[in-house]
C-alpha cells in the first residue's frame, strides 16, 4: 500500500479526535520533557536476568570466544610464571653470583612477556570482533521488533527516546564488551591462577592476603546496585535530551515561527543539567570502588609484606620465595581492582540492554490466525457494524459506528475536529483494532484477514505525507517496490507530477532532503499520490489530502485523485466540503457517532448539522437550520 506501510504509515496512525497518551510535542513541552511523566526515576531491573540474556547473544560467537578463552589462559599463564622466576633468580642465581644463568634467566623472561603481549594483543582484536557481532545482532533484533510494534506504541513515547535505546544504549553495550568483555575473563583466570600458586607456595601467607577478599566482596555488594541504578539514569536522562533535540530539529520552523527560541533553550538547559547531574552521580558512585580498593589492598600488602619479613628473619622462607609472594601479592589485589572497576562497567552495561530488552519484550502486533484468509483482490465493499473505540480507558472516541459502502463508492466523512473521522480510518487499516463490533471487507472481518493482504489492499494518501531522504523516483517505487522506472515515470504522469518532476536539477534521480522539505507541499502530495497509484490499491484512503494547498495546485491534486478513485472504494476525509459533491455516501460524524448520512444534495436539503458546516464555510456564519443537529 501506498502510505500506510512501513515509516510512512506512522503519520497517519496518530489519532486526531481525543485525548490519548500524549508525545512530546514541541520539545520539553510533553510528558517527555524535564519533570514529566518520564521523568520519573526508574528501578533497577533483573540485572541477573539482563547478563543473562547478553550472554546468549555472545555465545553466538562461541568459536571466537573458545580461542579468547584459552588466550586469556596462555597470558594468564605467563603472568604467572613472571613472579616465580623473579624468585628463582634471587635464590639461585643473585645469591649464587651466577650473572650467566642470571642472563639466561632474563632472557627467557624476555621472551615470555613478547608472548604474553601478543597473546593479551589478539584476544582483544578478537574481543573486538565479538562486541560488534554481538550488538549487530542485538541491534537487529530491536530494530526488527520495533517494526512489529503495535502503532498505539509509538503514540505513547517520544522517538527521540526510543532512538537513544536503539544507539546510544546499543553502542554503551558494544563499547564495554570490547573494551571490558577480554578483561574480565582475564582477571578472572589470574585471580585463580594466583590463589592456586600462593597457597603451594605458603598456606599461611596465602590466608593472609586473601582476607582482603570478604573486604573487596562486601564493598563490591554495597556499591553496585546503586551505581547501576545510576548508569539508569543516566541513560534515561540521555534519552530524554535526545527526545528533545530530536523534535526541536523537527520543528525548527514552529519554534521560530512562534519566537520560542529562548524557551527552548531553557527546555534543553533543563535536561541538560538533569544528565549532567544524573550523569555525575553515576559516575560519583562508580569512581568510589578503584580508590576504596586500592586502600584495602594496600593495606593487605602492607601486612603481607610484615608477615613475610618476620618469616624471612626467622629463617621460615627464603628471601626469593618471599619476593615472589610480594609480587604474586600484587598481582592477587590487580585482578580484584580490575573485577571492581570491571563491575561499574558492567553496571553501565546492563543499564543499557535493560532498556534494549525492555522494548524487545514489549508485545507486538497479534500475529495472524493460523486459518486468517488471504486476500489477493478486494472487491471493495466495506462495512462498519456497531463499532466502539477508545484510545483510552473510559474516554470513547467512537460509539456503535455503522456505514456500509459498496464496491467502487465514494464514501466522504466530515464533522468537526475530534469527531472521529481518522480514527475510523485507524480501524479501517487496523493501525488498532475494535473494542466492540467489527470492520468487515468483502463480508470477511479484517481481523481474521491476513494482515500485510489488508494493508496491501489499501492506499493512502494523507495531509501531510512522509517522504523518505531518497531520490524522487524511489519515493514514488515505494509503493511497489518491484516496479520499473517506466511503470514509476507512467504512475507520475497519472497523478500529475511528472511535470513538475522533469523540471527538477536530476529530474527523478533528484535526491530529497529529509520528509521532502526541498519540495512545496503540493509537490509532496502528488509525489504521495503517484506512490499510491503505482501501489494499485483496492480500497483507497484520503485524509485531508488537498487541505495545505492552494486552489491552482489544488485543481491538479483533484484532477489526479479522480484518476486515481476511478473503480476503486473510496474514503475521503475532508473539511473543504466542496471536494466531496460527487461523493456517493457523505457520513457526518459528531461526538464519535454518526448524525447524518445521505448525498451531499440529500443533506443540503434536510437543513441539519451538514446544511450549517457547509454554508459556514462560503458565507462565513451558518445558515439557518431547519432541523436539528441531529437531522
Amino acid at each position: 500500500m501506498a502510505e500506510s506501510r512501513g515509516g510512512n504509515g506512522r503519520a497517519a496512525s496518530g489519532p486526531r479526535e481525543a485525548p490519548r497518551p500524549v508525545q512530546m510535542g514541541l520539545p520539553g513541552r510533553g510528558p517527555g520533557g524535564p519533570g514529566g511523566m518520564f521523568a520519573e526515576r526508574e528501578r533497577a531491573k533483573n540485572a541477573q536476568g539482563t547478563l543473562r540474556r547478553l550472554i546468549h547473544y555472545v555465545g553466538r560467537q562461541r568459536r571466537t570466544m573458545a580461542i579468547v578463552v584459552a588466550l586469556v589462559v596462555l597470558a594468564a599463564g605467563l603472568g604467572l610464571l613472571g613472579p616465580y622466576l623473579m624468585g628463582r633468580a634471587i635464590d639461585v642465581y643473585i645469591a649464587k653470583g651466577d650473572l650467566a644463568g642470571l642472563a639466561r634467566l632474563a632472557a627467557l623472561m624476555m621472551g615470555l612477556y613478547i608472548v604474553d603481549a601478543g597473546a593479551v594483543w589478539l584476544q582483544t582484536y578478537l574481543m573486538a570482533e565479538v562486541s560488534q557481532y554481538t550488538v549487530r545482532d542485538l541491534r537487529r533484533d530491536l530494530f526488527d521488533h520495533l517494526q512489529g510494534l503495535p502503532l498505539r506504541y509509538f503514540d505513547q513515547r517520544p522517538h527521540g527516546e526510543l532512538m537513544s535505546r536503539l544507539t546510544n544504549d546499543v553502542e554503551n553495550v558494544a563499547n564495554i564488551l570490547a573494551s571490558s568483555g577480554s578483561q574480565l575473563i582475564a582477571s578472572a583466570a589470574m585471580l585463580a591462577g594466583v590463589l592456586v600458586v600462593m597457597f603451594v607456595m605458603n598456606v599461611p601467607m596465602a590466608l593472609v592476603t586473601i582476607v582482603v577478599v570478604p573486604l573487596s566482596v562486601g564493598l563490591t555488594r554495597f556499591i553496585a546496585p546503586r551505581t547501576r541504578q545510576g548508569f539508569r539514569d543516566q541513560q534515561h536522562h540521555l534519552g530524554i535530551l535526545n527526545g528533545i533535540i530530536e523534535e526541536t530539529i523537527t520543528g525548527e520552523k514552529i519554534v521560530q515561527a512562534f519566537v520560542r527560541e529562548e524557551r527552548t533553550i531553557a527546555e534543553f538547559d533543563a535536561a541538560n543539567l538533569a544528565l549532567r547531574r544524573a550523569a555525575t552521580r553515576a559516575q560519583v558512585l562508580a569512581g568510589i570502588m578503584g580508590p576504596s580498593m586500592n586502600m584495602i589492598n594496600h593495606m593487605s600488602l602492607a601486612v603481607v609484606a610484615t608477615v613475610g619479613g618476620t618469616f624471612a628473619v626467622r629463617g621460615v622462607a627464603t628471601v626469593g620465595v618471599i619476593a615472589a609472594f610480594v609480587l604474586y601479592a600484587r598481582q592477587f589485589s590487580r585482578p580484584l581492582n580490575q573485577l571492581a572497576q570491571l563491575y561499574n562497567a558492567i553496571q553501565s552495561a546492563l543499564a543499557g540492554a535493560e532498556r534494549v530488552f525492555e522494548v524487545i519484550d514489549e508485545a507486538p502486533e497479534p500475529a495472524d490466525a493460523p486459518d486468517a484468509v488471504p486476500l489477493e483482490r478486494a472487491e471493495g465493499a466495506v462495512a462498519f457494524e456497531d463499532v466502539s473505540f477508545s484510545y483510552e480507558e473510559g474516554v470513547p472516541v467512537l460509539r456503535n459506528v455503522s456505514m456500509e459502502s459498496r464496491p467502487g463508492q465514494m464514501i466522504a466523512l466530515v464533522g468537526p475536529t475530534g469527531a472521529g473521522k481518522t480514527t475510523i480510518i485507524n480501524l479501517l487499516t487496523r493501525f488498532y483494532d475494535v473494542e466492540a463490533g467489527a470492520v468487515r471487507v468483502d463480508g470477511h472481518d479484517i481481523r481474521d484477514i491476513r494482515r500485510d493482504d489488508l494493508r496491501r489492499s489499501l492506499g493512502l494518501v494523507l495531509q501531510d505525507n512522509f517522504l523518505f531522504a531518497d531520490t524522487v523516483m524511489e519515493n514514488i517505487r515505494y509503493g511497489r517496490l518491484e516496479a520499473t522506472d517506466a511503470e514509476v515515470v507512467a504512475a507520475a504522469r497519472m497523478a500529475n507530477a511528472d511535470h513538475f518532476i522533469t523540471r527538477l536539477p536530476d529530474g527523478y534521480g533528484t535526491q530529497l532532503s529529509e520528509r521532502g522539505a526541498n519540495l512545496s507541499q503540493g509537490q509532496r502530495q502528488l509525489l504521495a499520490i503517484a506512490r499510491a497509484v503505482l501501489a494499485d490499491p483496492d480500497i483507497l484512503i484520503l485524509d485531508e489530502a488537498t487541505s495545505n494547498v492552494d486552489t491552482r495546485t489544488e485543481k491538479h491534486l483533484q484532477e489526479a485523485l479522480r484518476r486515481l478513485m476511478a473503480g476503486r472504494t473510496s474514503f475521503v476525509i475532508a473539511h473543504r466540503l466542496s471536494t466531496i459533491r460527487e461523493a456517493d455516501q457523505v457520513l457526518v460524524i459528531h461526538g464519535g457517532e454518526v448524525i447524518e448520512r445521505g448525498t451531499h444534495e440529500e443533506l443540503l436539503a434536510a437543513g441539519g448539522f451538514y446544511h450549517n458546516l457547509y454554508w459556514s464555510q462560503f458565507k462565513g456564519q451558518a445558515a439557518p437550520a431547519r432541523a436539528s443537529a441531529r437531522g
